[in-house]
């Protein structure tokens, strides 16, 4: 294998531990549109919120919603029902996460968080866990053009920061979507973790060529 020099890992579920909040707000986000637990079109919705987990929330809300007006008070209200959770300190670290990025750039890894999320959110949970220091970019679906399973992020990650071959790269997060994002980008290695939303079993159907009990796990697959 090509020596890694750039690592993508995703945020929620891969790095950091949300405890139910991401899909709290969303719960709480499609319930301002009468979707909500026994109506019609509630489970189909909460259905494809899953399966999209990773994904760009603006896109899921489309989906969910239809229109353009309404998927946009339903991000809106996403962002401020998951921003209150990260001041409420139910955002955390998952156990060993900022070891292993500290690791990583310790070995000439460079590091790119990626998330779903807005630039406005995904600022304020890393300001919230102080990962500035700790990270050298972070990336959103509005800083690349698309979010997953789109290869953007990844991509975008490698351009801005070494400018490299995809052999380069290394892809992780915790749904279908992030490893349909990395095998896409040509990612020389790409990993689903266990630690997110996403079990064994749909990480190898979406095609991981690892499947790690955590974050912690990418260290001896790179020979840290």
């Amino acid at each position: 294998m090509t020596r890694i020099t750039i690592a993508c890992l995703d945020m929620a579920g891969t790095t950091v531990a949300d405890e139910g909040s991401v899909m709290a707000a969303f719960i709480a986000a499609v319930g301002e549109f009468g979707l909500v637990p026994g109506a019609s079109g509630y489970d189909e919705a909460m259905t494809l919120v899953h399966s999209t987990m990773g994904q760009s929330k603006i896109e899921v809300f489309r989906r969910v919603l239809g229109g353009e007006d309404q998927a946009q008070q339903a991000n809106r209200a996403f962002e401020m029902a998951y921003g209150d959770a990260v001041q409420a300190g139910q955002v955390t670290p998952l156990p060993g996460a900022a070891e292993t990025i500290t690791a990583l750039r310790a070995a000439g890894i460079r590091v790119c968080l990626a998330t779903g999320f807005s630039p406005p959110t995904r600022d304020a949970l890393l300001d919230s866990l102080g990962w500035w220091p700790l990270i050298d970019l972070a990336l959103s679906p509005a800083d690349a053009g698309r979010g997953r399973p789109w290869p953007d992020l990844p991509l975008t990650a490698l351009i801005r920061l070494s400018g490299g071959s995809v052999s380069e790269l290394a892809v992780a997060g915790d749904t279908a979507s992030d490893i349909e994002s990395g095998l896409r980008a040509g990612a020389g290695l790409v990993a689903g973790v266990l630690t997110g939303s996403a079990s064994r079993e749909e990480l190898e159907q979406a095609g991981a060529p690892h499947v790690l009990d955590s974050i912690t796990g990418l260290l001896p697959l790179l020979g840290i």
